[in-house]
């Protein structure tokens, strides 16, 4: 006879398993919230290594999931909220201002040409406009700016330093006519197709003659990019000697922090090594933080997050060396050293609470201006998309065009006689920097989950001894790797 009520009992405990995010989300979400993997272990009544297994891929059960997953909720709400709050301060930074002050600003500010809110606002006293240095009255998504073009500075009639005479003065877009685009058009297919067509078909050819004219190309794209973009930028600034070549041939004073590190010792026995190759190292790095306008003098140990720039520090002490790269790179003089805000922003993460490897670097003096992480973003997802399209399709063409525009446009950003349109000295070392510093950042995950770190050398090779596909993604996308070559070391 069929146990009606253990089957009731049965059916009445049962129940489908929480669902659980990706593994990549579980450990950002605990990394965004400056959590440790020994904290959140300590919480869940496990070890830090079950943790780091959870945030590999593998799956919790029964009643310690439901732990887990109550923690990721409540992390995911709490990230949600902080991001949430951080953007309505931004927004309403000066929503209090009087009615007169408001009624000072033009008819059309703060609206789009349908109506909507842009976030400009009336600042209660002056401020320097993120282009020319000026003082404005105005801010835009929480810069200062002028509204008017003939009010800015980078135009020409107000400018606090000297100017080369070929500067080119910079366009302020006028907030409520700002350009509203459609669909964009494929500029990069376009050019490929019209490449091939013109000779007939032959790859080879088609490929030269693309790589050729990658420059001009590029800066068609970024332009193309920019249309409806919240500030247009100063192309051709003026810049302080720091940035300026000693010598014909020679180098200003930027360190980009590039690293060329080799362990010093491995352990006793025969190994096997994997060199890694990431992928698009440039492209990736085009998101970071660039400065808008010309850059201004500033002195004292202070970093402003909503700045972006070089600066003069004293780098901290490294005691990893013997399995980590230095994150300033293979730098022998000592003293103090003009950095990046990507090598600077770098060293602040990894000396603070979360990681505490190094103490913080001693700011001397710093060149900035108002900045923005998503300057090239539109820019550089439509290089990556177009990279992404090509790997699929097995396009060679449209893969080395591509390759040949995102690295052309960083190396011709300095003073080159191949790019007059953008002259930015600082663009170009930051976004280097960035790349050097996207490099760190995959050999101290490699560390962090178990692998044995041997090599780190430029933008885009690692070199590691164990299981690496358990902690990177192979494959050719731009946050993939792939295997370079394997070699042996040791004796058996």
């Amino acid at each position: 006879m069929t146990d009606f009520g253990a089957i009731d009992a049965l059916l009445a405990g049962a129940r489908k398993e929480v669902p659980l995010p990706s593994a990549e989300e579980r450990r950002t979400l605990r990394e965004e919230l400056n959590l440790s993997r020994a904290q959140l272990a300590q919480a869940l009544g496990v070890s830090p290594s079950t943790v780091g297994g959870w945030e590999s891929g593998r799956d919790p059960s029964g009643e310690v999931r439901e732990k887990y997953a109550y923690f990721l909720e409540g992390a995911r709400t709490k990230l949600a909220a902080e991001a949430a709050e951080e953007t309505s301060a931004e927004d309403s930074a000066s929503s209090e201002d009087d009615a007169d002050s408001q009624d000072d600003a033009p008819a059309d500010a703060g609206q789009t040409e349908d109506g909507r809110d842009d976030e400009v606002d009336v600042l209660a006293a002056p401020q320097p406009c993120v282009l020319c240095g000026e003082p404005a009255r105005h801010q835009v998504a929480g810069f200062p700016q002028h509204l008017d073009p003939a009010e800015c500075g980078s135009t020409g009639a107000a400018r606090s330093q000297p100017q080369p005479q070929s500067e080119r003065g910079v366009r302020v877009v006028p907030v409520g006519r700002r350009l509203q685009t459609a669909d964009s058009p494929d500029l990069i297919g376009t050019a490929v197709a019209s490449a091939l067509a013109e000779h007939s078909g032959d790859v080879e050819s088609a490929t030269e003659a693309l790589v050729k004219r990658a420059i001009p190309d590029a800066m068609a794209l970024l332009d193309h990019s920019r249309m409806g973009g919240r500030y247009d930028v100063v192309a051709h600034p003026w810049m302080p000697d720091v940035l300026r070549k000693q010598s014909s041939r020679g180098a200003d004073q930027i360190w980009e922090a590039r690293p060329k590190w080799s362990r010093s010792e491995l352990p006793a026995g025969k190994h096997e090594i994997t060199a890694l190759d990431v992928n698009g190292a440039y492209l990736s790095a085009l998101k970071t933080h660039l400065p808008l306008g010309q850059l201004e003098h500033s002195t004292g140990n202070h970093h402003d997050r909503r700045r972006a720039g070089i600066h003069l520090i004293t780098p901290p002490d490294w005691e990893h060396d013997a399995y980590l790269p230095n994150p300033i790179g293979s730098r022998d003089e000592p003293g103090p050293l003009w950095v990046t805000e990507s090598t600077l922003r770098l060293l602040l993460r990894i000396s603070g609470p979360k990681y505490g490897l190094c103490d913080p670097p001693e700011i001397h003096e710093s060149w900035t201006s108002g900045a923005t992480e998503g300057l090239l973003e539109k820019f550089r997802i439509a290089l990556k998309d177009a990279r992404d399209r090509a790997i699929a399709d097995n396009d060679e063409v449209t893969l080395e065009y591509v390759k040949a525009m995102y690295s052309k446009f960083v190396s011709t950003m300095g003073e080159s006689n191949y790019n007059r349109e953008l002259y930015r000295t600082d663009w170009m070392h930051l976004i280097r920097s960035q790349a050097f510093a996207n490099l760190w950042w995959k050999a101290h995950r490699a560390y962090d989950e178990g692998l044995m770190v041997v090599r780190a050398m430029g933008t885009d090779e690692l070199h590691v001894i164990g299981d690496w596909r358990a902690v990177f993604a192979e494959g050719r996308g731009v946050t993939e790797v792939k295997v370079k070559d394997v070699y042996t070391v040791g004796a058996g």
